[in-house]
């Protein structure tokens, strides 16, 4: 495998070439061939991925609550996110996994391509040191922290909604996704939600749960009007 296109994509150059290649290793790879796996550089990946992580957000979202900054850390640090990120990569291609794995396509598995990128942090830090590592993290997920930032004051507009919708008995309230905008990578999404049928409001989001919790804050806002 010519990991020299993986460090194009992740624009970092490895001094130490088989530090990348252990990065990329998973276990039943290595089992087959006697040599080492990428279990202990992941261990230390995960630290210096919550740690930066914590770091970014506490520098450039001071508007928000400590709760909500660990909310959103959650929402980052986490196997979905990195699954993006070894997507965006292509990490699939470049990662050693056993014949067994490689049958079942454990290359595409969501976990292990989110291992891999914890592993890849740790070596990048050994080769490159904090900085390098930090950039890494930074530029792949700062998107990831943003739309969670949005997203952390929204969780409770559909409860908040229910329980007012609610006060007097049981009601019927449904979501209803009305249609995508944008390329798979950038999608905007518009819902609408009813209750018993009657349009209350529309929203938007970045993600299908986002344009729900839109369309439930501007319901809510409708009926304070209303009142």
């Amino acid at each position: 495998m010519e990991l020299e296109k993986l460090e194009e994509k992740i624009g970092y150059h490895f001094k130490n070439k088989a530090l990348l290649k252990t990065a990329l290793t998973h276990t039943s790879y290595a089992n087959e061939q006697e040599c080492d796996s990428n279990e202990k550089l992941e261990f230390l990946g995960d630290s210096i991925l919550e740690f930066v992580s914590s770091d970014y957000i506490y520098e450039n979202y001071h508007h928000l609550k400590e709760g909500e900054m660990t909310k959103v850390r959650a929402a980052v640090v986490c196997e979905n996110s990195l699954y993006k990120v070894a997507k965006k990569h292509n990490f699939s291609d470049f990662l050693y996994v056993g014949k067994s794995e490689l049958v079942s396509h454990g290359n595409t598995r969501p976990a292990i391509l989110a291992d891999s990128v914890e592993a890849v942090i740790a070596a990048l830090y050994f080769d490159g040191g904090f900085e390098t590592a930090k950039k890494f993290i930074i530029e792949n997920l700062k998107e990831e922290v943003e739309i969670a930032s949005h997203h952390v004051g929204m969780k409770d507009y559909k409860t908040v909604l229910q329980e007012i919708l609610q006060e007097h008995g049981e009601v019927e309230i449904k979501y209803h996704l009305l249609r995508t905008d944008g390329p798979d990578h950038d999608k905007t999404f518009y819902t609408e939600v009813r209750c018993n049928g009657k349009l209350l409001a529309k929203g938007e989001g970045k993600s299908k749960k986002g344009a729900e919790m839109s369309a439930a804050k501007q319901a809510i806002e409708e009926l304070k009007r209303e009142k």
